[in-house]
């Protein structure tokens, strides 16, 4: 689920996500991008249980304050492996139709590809990669450009989660 917040509302939103709705922090991601926030949920039996227990309560968040602008769902078509370690950036890419299983296959055969899940949503497949520096992440992205099918990305990188004092 990906959520863009009002400015200067993130860090509230941070907040509420992992002391009040208690989602582990390893899946929750401040990136800067298309979206805000990325939270993944997994071992969701169902789409009914991400409903009530997830998409509720998240739009709920702030709501007097009007915390978050926009949610985007992305349910997950075909999933890659769970995440070994934190990625650097989330590259988002829409394919051509008949390309999207290759696409997400060409896309594990990348050694800083941590993850490539087809999902259903604004984009249509999401892939998690790893990178010492920005050097690295161009080198990665120009590669994973190239890969035939693929017809737009977006990288957005992932920043630390530190919570900021109230003042």
């Amino acid at each position: 689920m990906g959520l863009k917040c009002k400015p200067g509302s993130y860090n509230e939103v941070l907040k509420k996500l992992l002391l009040g709705l208690h989602i582990d922090q390893q899946n929750v991601f401040l990136l800067f991008g298309p979206v805000d926030i990325l939270v993944q949920f997994p071992d969701l039996k169902d789409i009914q249980e991400f409903i009530e227990k997830w998409i509720n309560p998240i739009r709920m968040i702030g709501e007097d304050e009007d915390y978050i602008a926009k949610t985007v769902s992305l349910i997950v078509m075909s999933e890659g492996p769970k995440l070994a370690e934190k990625p650097f950036a989330f590259v988002f890419l829409n394919t051509e139709p008949k390309s999207l299983e290759t696409v997400r296959t060409q896309l594990l055969k990348i050694p800083e590809v941590l993850s490539a899940d087809s999902v259903l949503g604004p984009f249509d497949v999401i892939c998690s990669v790893k990178a010492a520096d920005p050097q690295e992440l161009e080198t990665t992205v120009l590669l994973i450009q190239q890969i035939p099918g693929i017809d737009t990305s977006t990288t957005s990188i992932v920043s630390p989660i530190r919570f900021m004092p109230d003042w």
